[in-house]
């Protein structure tokens, strides 16, 4: 065998996979293949001046590289079971919340010493949210930054460089059964290993798909979640940015009883593109550099949508939205909270005179044009709920964009150690549909580290 383990996917779920196989073994053979480039070479080339769009990178530096999709996020690890994925289901909730916590330890000895741990816990908020119908979930958010989060992932890079091989810039086209191992083609040659870990994230869910349909993996229909980001005054959401940081909040409809829930909260922040599979979603990020702070807040209203038979494509349906987003805006589109519910497109004009400044150059339009009204609906329904604790909220010039959409793979079948029906071969993180989060992808890397060292 070439090597004793390969690693398919450079993300969190892969880094912490490979520096625990070093921890209690130095001279184990390990290959990362990372379809994306190196972390210094991770540059996406809009600038918000000469090029102000998505130009449609043959490999998205905002999804992938060194450090997966989290790497130029805000750097939130949510410490918690109640949300970020389903990894307690396999290993048990002690054991799950123990190795992210291990996670957060390694994050702080490389880099993200004096970074802030919020905690949910004892909070007054989580009373006013149920006084008004709404649901705060439980957790300790450690918040890097986009900016500290660099700065681990350089310097865990830095101390895995010399130990393991990677091969960056280098997709993975097919993995094999062979006599003792596993048999990993990429498009000029091919490798061989004993152990084999795939761990290629949300944005490697297809590839995922025909892996599990190649090899006969078993697999579940999986969900969808669809909605908008939101921008406001920071000022809006401060009393609960200030001490939570992070406020997952979840709201039951009273039209339809769907859940629509809050994402990715980032104080200060600034609003991005990402390109998934050619198609221009919209996504979040913050900084702990005061100098990098924005006066907006930004977060994201998500609806989940689950499928039952016959259909099964839920990722498929996800994207036919975005696409069609992409085809009226010519990317993400934008849009004041009081011209959606007069029924009427905003403008350029419209945007410009509104009092607050969009982080993000998106073409001004109409979302009820690319939403199902049924998941509009249950929006509108959130802002106005959200309005009661964070006043402001439903204000006129408030800005969502849209569409963002989280693509989930299809749930893959693997055993208390992440282990398929093949033994050796492992699928972690957010390719597995097991995990959603950094802090459960990271996880699920450690975990099984364990096992493959045991």
């Amino acid at each position: 065998m070439n090597y004793d383990v390969i690693i398919i996917g450079a993300g969190p779920g892969g880094i912490f996979a490979a520096y625990e196989l070093l921890q209690h073994k130095t001279d184990i053979k390990i290959a990362v293949f990372e379809a994306g480039h190196a972390l210094n070479k991770r540059h996406c080339p809009i600038d918000g001046d000469k090029i102000k769009t998505c130009i449609g990178c043959k490999s998205c530096s905002i999804m992938s590289g060194f450090g997966g999709a989290g790497a130029f996020s805000d750097g939130k690890y949510n410490i918690t079971n109640d949300f970020g994925g389903t990894l307690y289901e396999r290993i048990g909730k002690k054991t799950a919340l123990e190795l992210m916590r291990y996670v957060d330890d390694i994050n702080m000895r490389y880099g993200g010493e004096g970074c802030k741990l919020y905690t949910t816990a004892g909070t007054r908020f989580k009373t006013l949210c149920i006084q008004n119908d709404l649901h705060l979930l439980d957790a300790s958010v450690r918040h890097l930054g986009t900016d500290i989060n660099y700065v681990v992932l350089e310097n865990l890079y830095n101390y895995l460089k010399d130990k393991v091989e990677f091969f960056f810039d280098t997709p993975v086209e097919s993995v094999k059964i062979v006599a003792g191992g596993y048999l990993v083609k990429c498009k000029d040659d091919s490798y061989t290993c004993e152990k084999c870990i795939i761990s290629v994230g949300r944005s490697g869910s297809k590839w995922m798909e025909k892996v599990c349909r190649d090899l006969d993996i078993p697999t579940s229909s999986n969900r969808v979640d669809i909605g908008v980001r939101v921008e406001l005054p920071a000022a809006v959401f401060a009393h609960l940015t200030d001490e939570l940081y992070e406020s997952k909040i979840v709201y039951r409809t009273e039209k339809y009883g769907d859940m629509v829930r809050t994402f990715c909260m980032n104080p200060k922040g600034a609003v991005v593109n990402e390109n998934t599979n050619g198609i221009i979603t919209v996504n979040g990020h913050s900084y702990e550099d005061p100098e990098k702070q924005t006066d907006n807040t930004n977060f994201a209203l998500l609806v989940a949508k689950h499928f039952s038979d016959p259909f099964r494509d839920s990722n498929g349906y996800g994207e036919s939205i975005a696409r069609l987003s992409n085809m009226l805006g010519g990317g993400v589109i934008v849009q004041r909270f009081g011209d959606l519910i007069r029924g009427r497109r905003s403008t350029p004009s419209r945007i410009e005179e509104a009092f607050i400044t969009p982080t993000l150059n998106a073409t001004p339009g109409d979302l009820s044009l690319v939403l199902p009204k049924r998941i509009l609906d249950g929006i509108i329904e959130m802002i106005y709920a959200l309005d009661k604790v964070a006043p402001g909220t439903a204000n006129d010039d408030t800005l969502l964009y849209g569409v963002e959409v989280k693509f989930y793979n299809m749930e893959v079948t693997v055993n208390e150690q992440l282990e398929t029906c093949y033994p050796g071969l492992y699928i972690i993180g957010d390719g597995s549909g097991i995990t959603h989060s950094l802090s459960h992808a990271s996880a699920s890397g450690v975990h099984v580290a364990r096992n493959i060292i045991k």
